[in-house]
């Protein structure tokens, strides 16, 4: 059904593209407009997780720099059944997360610097899982191509108002059609975008539950995550807002309507069926939770914070600095967390 709905909506960004080129050109401007949406999607398919990484300055990390997330998303990955997907980190103050890929085997999930120090180990397991739903479900090459149509749309939205009105342009609708090119075609597009990623964001937090184990974990996450993005601007999404639905909650500043015009449903809304989720687990409470606390995901010794110190590494031997491969790396950073 997932697939079938994403079909139709796929389909009818196209058509709505389509539309507005032969508002602007007739049909030869109908046949361009197929052309760049055939376009648009190729290359969308293969680089959008390049552009969205890239958009974000996320840097990769592993094992040996960042071990105790790393092992968070290695043993999410292995329970849902997944490839490892590749693994980014963000230095970004604002705790948010993102997954991207055409495909469960060119995956990447990315989180912020923010994240790692704001959640505990617990939120940050289900943020992941979250975030791995989303790749189990094919969400992010969806999302990302309905973004770039949309993009794409408004563009043809404002070449309507340069040249709609040229009398040899074959548009069969004079001025009618020009001003709904220019205005009624971009605030469909931005409608379908956004119902693209509100019905998928319910999916992914049940699935992020069932994989990490305990919807509460996801619920408490993304309580912390909202707060920290009303009280920190993410200035990378600021700049690219378009890219900003396929993080786990909006990174825009001030954007927390939950209407047609959110790209997440609220936030509040989300934790209440999370929390009914865990309401309709079988078994006691503390039984869930013993159940649902499988002991990879758990760290290995107690420690005086949610990520600990890693036992491998020997004292004298620093971990080397994931930020040190990226020439527009932060200045002065003070980790809390496993990249330092």
């Amino acid at each position: 059904m997932n697939t079938l709905r994403t079909a139709m909506l796929l389909a009818a960004m196209t058509a709505l593209f389509m539309g507005i080129g032969y508002l602007i050109g007739g049909s030869g401007g109908m046949v361009i407009a197929l052309l760049i949406a055939a376009g648009t999607n190729l290359f969308s398919y293969w680089n959008a997780d390049k552009m969205v990484l890239s958009m974000n300055r996320a840097v990769e990390v592993d094992e040996k720099n960042a071990p105790e997330y790393y092992a968070i998303v290695q043993t999410l990955a292995k329970r849902a059944g997944l490839p490892m997907p590749k693994t980014y980190l963000i230095d970004n103050p604002q705790p948010n997360a993102f997954a991207t890929g055409r495909n469960p085997e060119n995956a990447a999930v990315a989180a912020s610097t923010g994240l790692l120090e704001r959640l505990n180990h617990e939120e940050v397991a289900a943020v992941m899982a979250h975030e791995l739903a989303h790749v189990q479900h094919r969400d992010t090459l969806t999302m990302t191509i309905v973004a770039t149509l949309a993009g794409a749309i408004s563009m043809l939205g404002n070449f309507a108002f340069f040249f709609g009105g040229n009398r040899d342009n074959n548009n069969p609708f004079g001025f009618v059609g020009v001003l709904v090119a220019m205005l009624v075609a971009p605030f469909a597009a931005m409608i379908v975008q956004m119902a693209v990623s509100r019905t998928r964001e319910y999916a992914a937090d049940r699935r992020g539950a069932e994989i990490c184990g305990n919807p509460l974990w996801l619920a408490s996450a993304l309580d912390k995550i909202a707060r920290g993005a009303e009280q920190i601007p993410n200035e990378d999404a600021e700049r690219n807002p378009a890219m900003a639905h396929l993080f786990i909650i909006n990174p825009l500043h001030g954007e927390r309507m939950d209407s047609l015009f959110s790209t997440h449903p609220n936030t509040e809304n989300r934790i209440a069926a999370l929390r009914e989720m865990a309401r309709g687990m079988a078994g006691p409470p503390q039984a869930s939770r013993r159940q649902a606390s499988p002991p990879p995901i758990q760290p290995e010794e107690p420690s005086a914070g949610p990520w600990g110190k890693p036992a491998e590494p020997e004292p004298t031997q620093p971990k080397p600095n994931p930020w040190g491969r990226n020439p527009t790396g932060p200045r002065n950073v003070r980790s809390k967390g496993p990249w330092s």
